[in-house]
């Protein structure tokens, strides 16, 4: 039996996600998904959709004025600071879920991005790690939100650059969904700031898109990406996980007992890649946040993801066409998914594959960084978000 999850937001589609419609509605519906989202026709939006990028000259050109000119002012902490596990880059390799935020931290740290002069930087960085402070015992995640407050204030009695712009060229990263509840005591500041983060949903308040940006969880891994043509790859789609949330619990209801979708609770007795490696596609679901390291690992395994998260802003999102390698179902379709991704011709998936092994560098980590990968991407991002007003401050300015 599918246990009982709790719904852990206010989303208005929950409440349609076991509902049943006619047959003729649901058909209807995924006949229209499939003219529309391969074609690009939904919302009147005719994109092409065999682009893997928006605009890859701009990008491109822009990304090279990034790499060449971004600017990043981290401000200082000593390695005998009390909380320097929390404020240092770590000495040891990142690995499971969240090492997107230390990995950034890392490869930030020996950049050629980082300045020691204020006055050249775009952004501020406040190098804080809330995976970090969730696993030390004097801070723990109710200590999360005084930590950041009494933070900011150190900074702002110590060095001007805060006050300049009420915290609008700062930024912080989190991958851990708790990074969310980070400026629950300084709300103010919150609206400023710049939040690169892995759940990054637009639903609640705490995620405000344009300002804030979308950093993609990856589960770091070794060695060259495999191949596997789709021709290759018998299965139609997989997914396994926990049940955590009302749209997996609907997902096994519908499919758990089917030959085609394989969608399994709990851990696998075999190893993932297996799976990911034999599935057209992966099916990536919202659980407890919009985010987990499936879009990535499916990317890594060659396999199309299916994005069944509703209110996701998904990585990179501004930059690649999420459409010409993905497949971004709506929660109350889970009826109709097998229909949707049977109406795929095979050019269609091929299509998508092509541009998924295309795009998958930019959600790898490496040590050193490389270009194009995550981490460079995420510099893009910010690159984006800096300020155009820049005030220069002069040698008494810069020290209280």
């Amino acid at each position: 039996n599918l246990p009982i999850v709790p719904f852990e937001d206010n989303e208005d589609d929950n409440d349609n996600l076991f509902a049943d419609p006619s047959r003729t509605a649901r058909l209807s519906r995924a006949s229209q998904w499939l003219l529309g989202n391969i074609l690009g026709l939904i919302d009147g939006n005719d994109t092409n959709n065999k682009e893997a990028y928006h605009d890859g000259d701009i990008f491109l050109q822009d990304y090279k004025q990034m790499n060449k000119s971004l600017k990043i002012y981290v401000y200082p902490h000593s390695k005998d600071d009390p909380f320097a596990n929390v404020l240092l880059p770590p000495d040891t390799d990142c690995k499971g879920n969240y090492a997107s935020e230390l990995m950034f931290k890392k490869a930030l740290m020996e950049s050629h991005f980082v300045t020691k002069d204020p006055n050249e930087a775009h952004l501020f960085y406040m190098p804080f790690s809330i995976s970090s402070m969730r696993s030390d015992p004097r801070i723990d995640v109710h200590g999360i939100p005084d930590f950041v407050q009494n933070y900011i204030s150190n900074i702002t009695l110590k060095y001007p650059y805060w006050n300049r712009t009420g915290g609008a060229d700062h930024f912080y990263v989190a991958c851990h969904s708790v990074g969310k509840i980070a400026f629950e005591k300084a709300f103010v500041s919150r609206l400023n700031v710049i939040q690169l983060v892995c759940s990054s949903t637009y639903f609640p308040s705490s995620y405000l898109p344009h300002k804030d940006a979308s950093m993609p969880q990856v589960w770091p891994r070794g060695g060259d990406p495999p191949n596997l043509l789709t021709s290759q790859r018998k299965r139609l789609a997989f997914f396994a996980g926990a049940v955590n949330s009302p749209v997996r619990i609907a997902l096994l209801k519908v499919w758990e007992n089917d030959t085609e979708i394989f969608a399994h609770f709990g851990r696998l007795n075999t190893p993932y890649s297996e799976q990911f490696l034999g599935s057209k596609f992966c099916i990536h679901v919202k659980g407890f946040e919009v985010n987990t390291a499936r879009v990535a690992d499916a990317l890594f395994y060659g396999c199309v993801p299916i994005i069944l998260a509703n209110h996701y802003d998904l990585p990179f999102s501004d930059i690649l066409n999420w459409k010409s390698f993905s497949v971004v179902v709506h929660h109350i379709d889970i009826p109709v998914l097998k229909k949707i991704l049977q109406g795929i011709s095979n050019e269609e998936l091929a299509m998508l594959q092509s541009n998924a092994l295309r795009v998958r560098k930019h959600f790898q980590w490496h040590t050193p960084p490389i270009d194009f990968d995550a981490f460079h991407m995420s510099m893009y991002e910010l690159w984006k978000r800096r300020s155009v007003v820049r005030v220069k401050l002069t040698p008494s300015m810069e020290f209280i």
